[in-house]
């Protein structure tokens, strides 16, 4: 997070005074790519005005808990799950805590924070500061109330690793023809790709594919049929098909008779 975020505000023109890290010589290294200081832990608190606790979740109260705050200091994680409440020694204090998450996906590839939506939860004067650095990077700004990140968190999961379960899924029955991963992806990312891209244009219901938006319910007993030796991959199917239902009947696809059809081919267990 701190390899991503930190150059992002360098170029959006803020000042990064200083970082540190469990290990110095990560420290060390993301100050000469940033041109700030490596220092300790406190050392970053005593300097920056605004700090960002980029650590792994179950280490944010711990860290927050050992260093010395001030009063009207910023003080954010950047933890999509953790409540700010974690920084309650910072607060008790007289600081100003936060939670400052973006939703992208930082991999060993690295990733652009450029348009994607950061998750801020603040309040003023915290909250305008941050506004002003979402805009700053070009992004999308998500202001949550306390109390939801676990939800948004887990909820968001959805449409990051959760694709890669799906692909797995895939991956895995093209395998009974002797298909690999490679075929695989190369059949199936193209196809994945134009169904996020009529999302983006008419909607998630109205754009949705498939044999239950079109009440194909011959296709569902066929799929249902083929999947029969195969109970984990069936109940993969179900319950992705169950929930298509009510996408189509919301779009308007599917009326309520073809949708129960529909239903009952998946409920049936005989």
């Amino acid at each position: 997070m701190a390899r991503g975020l930190g150059p992002a505000l360098r170029d959006a023109g803020y000042n990064i005074h200083a970082v540190a890290s469990r290990t110095p010589a990560t420290a060390s290294l993301l100050a000469q790519a940033l041109d700030c200081e490596a220092t300790s832990a406190q050392g970053v608190t005593d300097t920056c005005d605004l700090a960002f606790l980029t650590v792994p979740d179950d280490a944010i109260a711990p860290v927050a808990d050992a260093l010395r705050w001030r009063a009207g200091q910023f003080v954010v994680h950047c933890s999509g799950a953790t409540e700010v409440s974690a920084l309650g020694s910072a607060t008790t204090t007289g600081a100003h805590s936060g939670g400052f998450h973006p939703l992208q996906s930082f991999t060993q590839d690295g990733a652009t924070l450029a348009g994607c939506t950061v998750t801020v939860e603040a309040e003023a004067p915290l909250f305008d500061t941050l506004e002003t650095m979402v805009q700053a990077l070009g992004c999308r700004l998500n202001h949550l109330p306390p109390g939801q990140r676990a939800v948004y968190h887990a909820s968001a999961g959805y449409g990051s690793q959760f694709i890669n379960v799906l692909m797995a899924e895939i991956a895995e029955l093209w395998g009974e023809w002797g298909a690999s991963e490679a075929d695989t992806m190369a059949a199936i990312l193209p196809m994945a790709r134009a169904t996020l891209d009529a999302i983006e244009r008419q909607g998630i219901a109205p754009s949705m594919p498939g044999p239950v938006s079109r009440g194909d319910a011959g296709s569902v007993a066929a799929h249902v049929k083929a999947l029969a030796q195969q109970p984990d991959a069936l109940d993969f199917y179900r319950a992705h098909c169950l929930r298509s239902i009510t996408i189509a009947q919301a779009a308007g696809r599917i009326d309520s008779e073809r949708a129960e059809a529909i239903r009952h081919l998946l409920t049936n267990q005989d």
